[in-house]
């Protein structure tokens, strides 16, 4: 669990420093991510979600997550694809 914070740290900080106004939470949690990310959306003025981003007409497509993390989400939800590398 440590290693996903400090991943999750590490992903956030840049956008930290270019938006110091933006409030983020960084929350690493243990769980099924569905019911955990729509649980947690209960405090939330905006959810945001990563997608791997298959390309072609397969990236047109959500996961099963973020398209039931969409679903259960009690504030809106931003998918937010990866760079590809």
């Amino acid at each position: 669990m440590e290693w996903t914070r400090g991943r999750l740290a590490e992903a956030v900080s840049a956008r930290r420093e270019r938006w110091p106004r933006v409030r983020v939470e960084e929350v690493a949690q243990q769980g099924h991510p569905v019911q955990v990310l729509s649980e947690l959306s209960q405090d939330c003025d905006l959810l945001a979600v990563g997608t791997r981003g298959l390309g072609g007409f397969a990236g047109l497509l959500l996961g099963s997550v973020s398209r039931n993390v969409i679903s259960y989400s009690r504030c809106p939800v931003a998918v937010v694809r990866g760079r590809q590398e």
